[in-house]
């Protein structure tokens, strides 16, 4: 009774069979791995997903976990227990109630239950097998013989009748219960060899397990950091508009303030000459010449010679004007410190790297900013320098890194070859071992119009991907030892990853042919 009870706790609630592969949802309910992909295909043509069982919907296709444990179980089950309801194989003696069939008589041809076998083997010593309702398998199809022995050089179960005076006369046999005990002996010793394998994998997949769930998490912690990076940048954002806003109304109430104070200075002006002009008017009626020519108040100043107005009418300050550069510089300031409080934030130093004008070989010119290198057609007249390449057009950046993670970006101009990475400042200068990439003190990604390339100690990979842009991204994690090159392509393509013990610092290096240019590109100015 109690195993029937946990049969019926290990069938499928979709085929009603013990479970083949089972896989569970996040509501808890367990299924065959091809039942349920079946229902969610059917499911999936209606347009939503819900568990066949207990009817909890899923806004998309739900994962499919595996239970180990569960098929373990079943496993466990179905070896010691005869599968009485699948094979439905009755006892040929109890035809009034249906009695589940223990085992079957290959002489006989007849399956029986408990009872009836227990009389039956008190008066004959025949062959018992498990039930079955084919004896096709268990009988010697050439003369209907039951099979009793087992043919070595053959490899085939045989009948009495086979081994005496037919095909197998004369070959080397033996008992099937002894050739039983020798195959099952020899699957007991390839167990022990598969078990450590399976133990193996088990071991990977628990590994792999372990790593998605790492994956996962730190891709949470990370949704979570950007989410917040994003939500500071809006209030930093906010903060800057009312920073520029708030200069704007600055400059515009200090000069409509002026302007106001100018127009009240002219009405009053206005009123003044207007008063004049009425009594010059009245004057200019006045029939009497004595009393017009002995007037006193008859002088009137021009506008342009009134002291109230400084002697220009107010022109100068009526035409001052926003200051449109001071409104840029400000936001330009604000948006530069959000874009340092962000790369604070993510802990990457975006540095200010200039190149050193005595590392260059001399066919390499450098921009006065001392931010573009340039593959010249001439050689330039530089001073002699210890540090300069002979060999390669090359030239390092001033400073170097020794601890940190930084990001820089460059723009190649996508003529000719260039390479652009770090090298140790100890590399040599002159000779095949100071090409960048062609010794263990450099790290590069080169550059042409057919793909990219990495290099490192003289060893070349060909990335198989062809330059889409012509801006390129480093980041460089020194204490983690990382170096990576990415493509600024929309979206942003991860190229290639070198990772290595740095030893020393690390100075960014170029290399530039067939008039190719290199440009560090600003970012934080």
């Amino acid at each position: 009774m109690a195993s029937a009870e946990l049969r019926d706790e290990l069938n499928c609630s979709i085929c009603l069979s013990l479970y083949t592969d089972p896989v569970s949802l996040r509501c808890g309910h367990n299924f065959c791995r091809s039942c349920i992909v079946s229902v969610l295909d059917a499911q999936e043509a209606a347009g939503g997903y819900s568990c066949p069982d207990c009817r909890a919907e899923y806004p998309e296709r739900p994962a499919l976990e595996k239970n180990r444990k569960l098929r373990n179980i079943v496993e466990h089950f179905s070896s010691t227990q005869p599968d009485m309801e699948v094979t439905r194989i009755f006892c040929t003696y109890c035809t009034k109630s249906p009695v589940p069939a223990v085992r079957t008589c290959l002489q006989c041809e007849t399956s029986m239950c408990e009872e009836h076998l227990t009389a039956h083997n008190k008066s004959v010593n025949h062959n018992l097998i498990e039930p079955t309702v084919s004896f096709k398998g268990q009988k010697c199809s050439a003369h209907n013989e039951i099979l009793k022995y087992y043919c070595t050089i053959d490899a085939a179960c045989i009948c009495v009748s086979c081994w005496v005076a037919g095909d197998h006369k004369g070959h080397d046999v033996e008992l099937l219960d002894m050739a039983l005990e020798k195959t099952k002996e020899k699957l007991r010793k390839q167990l022990d060899d598969l078990n450590p394998q399976k133990a193996e994998i088990q071991t990977r997949v628990q590994n792999l397990l372990d790593r998605k769930m790492k994956i996962q998490e730190k891709a949470s912690d990370k949704r979570k950091n950007v989410s917040k990076i994003f939500t500071d940048i809006k209030e930093q954002l906010e903060m800057a508009e009312k920073k520029v806003l708030s200069e704007v109304s600055r400059q515009e109430e200090k000069i409509v303030s002026q302007i106001s104070d100018l127009i009240k200075k002219l009405e009053i002006q206005e009123d003044e000459l207007s008063r004049k002009m009425r009594h010059v008017e009245e004057m200019c009626r006045v029939t009497d010449p004595i009393r017009l020519l002995q007037e006193k108040d008859l002088t009137v100043s021009s506008y342009g010679g009134n002291e109230d107005t400084g002697g220009d009418g107010g022109e100068v300050s009526t035409e001052e004007d926003l200051d449109e550069v001071l409104i840029s510089l400000t936001l330009h300031r604000s948006m530069r410190d959000i874009v340092s409080n962000v790369t604070s934030e993510l802990g990457v130093h975006v540095p200010d790297i200039l190149l050193d004008v005595d590392t260059a070989h001399r066919c390499v010119k450098i921009s006065e900013d001392l931010k573009k290198a340039i593959k010249s057609g001439e050689i330039q007249k530089k001073p002699e320098s210890p540090g300069r390449f002979v060999n390669y057009s090359q030239v390092l950046s001033r400073c170097g890194f020794s601890s940190g993670r930084h990001y820089w970006e460059v723009e190649w101009n996508q003529i000719g070859d260039c390479a652009i990475g770090y090298s140790y400042p100890s590399i040599e200068r002159e000779g095949r071992q100071s090409g960048i990439g062609l010794n263990d003190k450099s790290w590069c990604l080169d550059m042409c119009d057919v793909g990219y390339n990495v290099s490192h100690n003289s060893v070349r990979l060909a990335l198989r991907v062809k330059p889409t842009c012509p801006t390129l991204g480093v980041f460089l994690d020194y204490e983690a030892g990382r170096l990576s090159f990415y493509e600024l392509c929309d979206p942003i393509r991860h190229l290639h990853t070198f990772t290595a013990s740095f030893t020393e610092p690390l100075h960014v290096i170029f290399y530039v042919f067939d008039e190719a240019s290199v440009t560090i590109r600003l970012l934080s100015h």
